[in-house]
């Protein structure tokens, strides 16, 4: 698999693909193009590689904007949600949840 081969764009829904996974790790690839989401409490940690595209993740009491080749950690239980993905580039995310 190569990580920038994309389905037909764009999409109706965000696109996410387990790429590995074991007991104690999840490795995802999710692609949006310009999908937002609810909010998220979850129990693992999560980093987060946006390998293309420009998007914003708002938390409780800040917002993070990010650009293609930007990296985040968010802890367990740090609520977040994201409010904006580009389209024009899509975003291709890599997250690693453990």
């Amino acid at each position: 698999m190569n990580i920038y081969d994309l389905p037909q764009l764009p999409l109706s829904e965000e696109l996410t693909t387990i790429l590995a996974q074991s007991e104690n790790v999840i490795i995802e690839r999710i692609i949006s193009t310009g999908q937002t989401s609810d909010w998220y409490d979850q129990s693992e940690t999560e980093f987060v590689a946006l390998l293309q595209g420009k998007a914003k993740i708002k938390f409780e009491n800040k917002t993070v904007t990010m650009s293609g080749g930007d990296t985040l950690v968010i802890q367990p239980h740090e609520r977040h949600r994201v409010t904006y993905t580009s389209s024009e580039p899509s975003c291709i995310w890599i997250c690693v949840f453990y």
